[in-house]
């Protein structure tokens, strides 16, 4: 009955605006679809169960560690489809680096389950899709908040706060373009993580300063940002950077691209995700800033640039 027929699914990357690790503590974060970056799906009639990914490609049951939460994705969607006994084939493109804090692992899991579901004629609607993703991210993450899965599959920005309900709203600043740098270096998110909860054990009454002053930057830039005001915006995210450095999850790499993003012009540069590598982000009033400031940055070593307009009327 399917043989002819070809399942799509595809998702987007991610961006965490503001409230890197201070979301840990239950302050905000603002996370953001990153439309520059993809990750695609597509499923085919096969005789055995199988898988052709960047990493791997070959059975899906053998498939290594690092690609559980894949198999996870697979699995689960298919008993949802009452289809365990179907075998295909799985083949899985990404644009989105792995491990750079951008929301690969749940994206995978976001085009997976609408590829399935598209392969079988099902409507696959975000009550549907969002716990199937979530399992396949607890493989991945253990814990994770859901964030990602909403917003590598969604239009929305999200204002988050752990343990409550995702609230979205739009991101349009005109005349706004982020530009986002890959440092080419894995993010090391548990550990910076966990040497955060270290040294708020150290000195709880500073770090909390940290922690705080994060949380009131974050629900700052949600005003902002509704209010369609830029510079406010870029200045934010230049003190939030300030925050972060001090709660130890830059690195050297991510500093030198910080500051080399606003000698060229930059409104306002950070860090984004876990820290110790991963991405930075900068912000620019024009595409014409915003291609200079990229340029700068792959000359300063960034391995990937990519530049998304933040407002819809540019």
């Amino acid at each position: 009955m399917y043989k002819e027929k070809i399942g799509h699914g595809q998702a987007s990357g991610k961006i965490i605006l503001m409230g890197e690790h201070s979301v840990v503590y239950g302050e905000p974060a603002i996370a953001f679809p990153f439309q520059e970056t993809f990750i695609a799906t597509t499923v085919e009639s096969s005789t055995a169960m199988t898988l052709d990914c960047l990493y791997f490609s070959g059975n899906l049951a053998d498939v290594p560690s690092p690609l559980k939460s894949i198999k996870e994705a697979v699995n689960q969607t298919l008993i949802a489809l009452h289809q365990e006994n179907t075998t295909l084939k799985l083949t899985i493109t990404s644009t989105i680096p792995a491990e750079r804090g951008m929301g690969s692992s749940a994206a995978a899991a976001v085009s997976i389950v609408r590829a399935l579901f598209d392969y079988f004629d099902v409507t696959c609607t975000q009550e549907v899709l969002l716990p199937l993703v979530n399992r396949a991210e607890k493989i991945a993450h253990g814990n994770p908040s859901g964030i990602d899965a909403a917003a590598t599959s969604g239009n929305d920005s999200l204002f988050f706060i752990k343990g409550q309900p995702l609230e979205s709203f739009p991101m349009n600043v005109s005349n706004a373009f982020l530009i986002v740098a890959d440092t080419g270096i894995k993010g090391q998110t548990r550990a910076a993580v966990s040497d955060v909860a270290k040294l708020f054990e150290q000195d709880q009454a500073k770090i909390a300063q940290h922690i705080t002053e994060l949380g009131r930057l974050t629900r700052l830039a949600k005003q902002v940002i509704l209010a369609d005001d830029v510079l406010a915006l870029g200045n934010i995210m230049n003190q939030a950077q300030e925050q972060l450095k001090a709660l130890s999850v830059s690195n050297e790499q991510l500093d030198r691209l910080v500051t080399t993003a606003r000698e060229n012009g930059a409104i306002g540069a950070k860090l984004t995700g876990g820290g110790r590598g991963g991405c930075m982000i900068s912000l620019a009033e024009s595409k014409e800033q915003a291609e200079k400031i990229a340029a700068a940055l792959k000359n300063t070593g960034a391995v990937a640039t990519w530049i998304q307009s933040l407002g819809v009327n540019n």
